[in-house]
C-alpha cells in the first residue's frame, strides 16, 4: 500500500481474521485485532476441518504457514465411510499415502497456529465489539464493551454468522436452515468407547436414513472423536418437547424415541454421550452481495454464513482473509483495494454457498439416503488439486516457508 499509513482494524480472531493479519505484517502493513474472547483457548473451537488444496492450503502458503500446516494435519483423516440407517455402507474413501488434498486438522489446532504467528500485542483479547459508527470519508469509529472506543480507516468484519460489522452494508441476517445438531463429545474412544472408534475409523462417518435424521461422526485430534447428531426440527424442539438440554438422561431417551428403527450398532452415538451441546445451523441469504461501501468490508461465515456441507466455510475465510490482505498491499489505497477484493470474494462464495445449502437439505431429507448424493471423494480432491494448480498459474504466491514468528 502506498499511501500514508492506514489504520486497518480487524474484529474477530478466528481463523479467517488471523490469517488476514499474518499476511498484512507480512507485507509490513500495520494492523490491530480485536476478539471478545479471553485468549485462543478461552472456548472450545469445536471439531475438525478439512482444508483444501485449492483454498485453505492456498491461503496458509501465503501466510508462509503451510508446512507448518502439514506437519500436523492428519491426512488420513480424509477417510470417509456413508451408511444407511441400518448400517448398510453406501460409499466409503481411504485416502492413498500421502494423499494431501484434504487433510484434517481440529478448529483449536489450527487457531492456537495462527495466534502464535502474528506479531505480540497484534491480537487485543477480551475486546467484544459493541458497534461501528460511519464518521465519514471511510473512517468509522468503533465501540467495544469495555467502554474504550477507537477510529479506524478500515474495519474489516472477521466475527462470525453474528457479525457486528455485517450491519454497515447489508441488513441481511442469518435465518434457521430447518436443522439442529447435538454436539457430543468422546474422548479417550479407544478405550472408554471402543464401538465408537471402530465406527467412525481415521476419518468421518455420514448416517443417515428417513425423517430428517442423522449421525456424523469425526474423528479428532489426541483420542477424540465428536458426534453430531443431526434433526429436521423446529428451532425450538427442545421446549416443545418439554426437554431439558442439561438432564442428558432425558435427551438420550428422547434422541433414542427421535432414531427409533436404526440399526443397533449406530446407537452408542446417543446411548454412551455423557453432554449434549445444541446447534442450530443458520445461513446467510445466498448468493449474498451488497453496494460496496469504502472504508468496510468482511470476510469468512461474517460475509457468507453457509452450510457445512462441503467444508467450504474455513476454507473460504482463510482465502477470504489472505487475498484481502494481498490486495491492500498492491493497490495504490483502501478503496480500490477492498472493491477488488469484494468482487471476487462475492462471485466465488455465492454459487458455493447455494451448493452447500442445498447439500445440507438433501442429506436431511425425508426420503432415503440417494447414494447419487454422496460426494466421489477421488474426484473432489483431483479437482481440488487442479484448482490449486491454476490458482499458482493466475497468482504469485509467497514463500512455502519461513522462520516462525514469536507468539502473539
Amino acid at each position: 500500500m502506498k499511501t500514508p499509513t492506514p489504520r486497518i482494524t480487524v474484529i474477530g480472531a478466528g481463523p479467517g481474521g488471523l490469517l488476514c493479519a499474518r499476511v498484512l505484517q507480512r507485507h509490513g502493513i500495520e494492523v490491530t485485532v480485536h476478539d471478545a474472547d479471553a485468549s485462543p483457548t478461552a472456548r472450545d473451537a469445536g471439531g475438525t476441518l478439512d482444508l483444501h488444496a485449492d483454498t485453505g492450503q492456498i491461503a496458509l502458503e501465503a501466510a508462509g504457514l503451510l508446512d507448518a500446516f502439514l506437519a500436523v494435519a492428519r491426512f488420513e483423516g480424509q477417510a470417509k465411510r456413508t451408511v444407511d440407517q441400518h448400517g448398510t455402507v453406501l460409499a466409503e474413501y481411504l485416502p492413498a499415502p500421502g494423499e494431501d488434498a484434504a487433510p484434517e486438522i481440529d478448529r483449536g489446532q489450527l487457531r492456537a497456529l495462527l495466534a502464535g504467528q502474528v506479531r505480540p500485542g497484534t491480537v487485543h483479547w477480551g475486546h467484544k465489539l459493541v458497534d461501528a459508527a460511519p464518521l465519514g470519508g471511510g473512517a468509522h469509529r468503533l465501540r467495544f464493551a469495555d467502554g474504550t472506543t477507537l477510529e479506524t480507516d478500515l474495519v474489516i468484519g472477521a466475527d462470525g454468522a453474528w457479525s457486528r460489522v455485517r450491519p454497515l452494508l447489508t441488513d441481511a441476517v442469518p435465518a434457521y436452515s430447518g436443522v439442529t445438531l447435538l454436539d457430543v463429545r468422546f474422548d479417550e474412544v479407544e478405550t472408554r468407547h471402543p464401538r465408537i472408534a471402530a465406527l467412525v475409523g481415521d476419518g468421518h462417518l455420514f448416517a443417515n436414513g428417513r425423517d430428517g435424521r442423522a449421525i456424523i461422526g469425526q474423528r479428532n485430534d489426541n483420542g477424540v472423536v465428536r458426534v453430531l447428531i443431526g434433526l429436521r426440527t423446529g428451532l425450538d424442539w427442545a421446549a416443545e418437547a418439554r426437554l431439558d438440554l442439561g438432564d442428558s438422561a432425558a435427551v438420550r431417551r428422547h434422541l433414542l424415541q427421535e432414531f427409533d428403527g436404526w440399526a443397533a450398532e449406530l446407537l452408542p452415538f446417543i446411548t454412551e454421550a455423557e453432554a449434549f451441546g445444541n446447534r442450530a445451523l443458520h445461513a446467510l441469504p445466498a448468493p449474498l452481495t451488497w453496494a460496496h461501501t469504502p472504508g468496510v468490508t468482511l470476510l469468512g461465515d461474517a460475509a457468507h454464513l453457509m452450510s457445512p456441507f462441503g467444508g467450504f466455510g474455513m476454507n473460504l475465510a482463510l482465502l477470504d482473509g489472505a487475498e484481502l490482505a494481498r490486495v491492500l498491499a498492491e493497490e495504490a489505497d483502501l478503496d480500490t483495494a477492498v472493491a477488488r477484493y469484494e468482487a471476487v470474494m462475492l462471485a466465488r462464495s455465492g454459487p458455493l454457498a447455494v451448493g452447500a445449502n442445498r447439500a445440507l437439505d438433501r442429506f436431511f431429507a425425508d426420503a432415503a439416503p440417494d447414494p447419487r448424493d454422496i460426494p466421489d471423494q477421488a474426484a473432489t480432491g483431483k479437482r481440488y488439486k487442479l484448482a490449486a494448480a491454476e490458482y499458482r498459474r493466475r497468482h504469485t504466491v509467497p514463500a512455502r516457508a519461513e522462520a516462525p514468528a514469536v507468539g502473539s
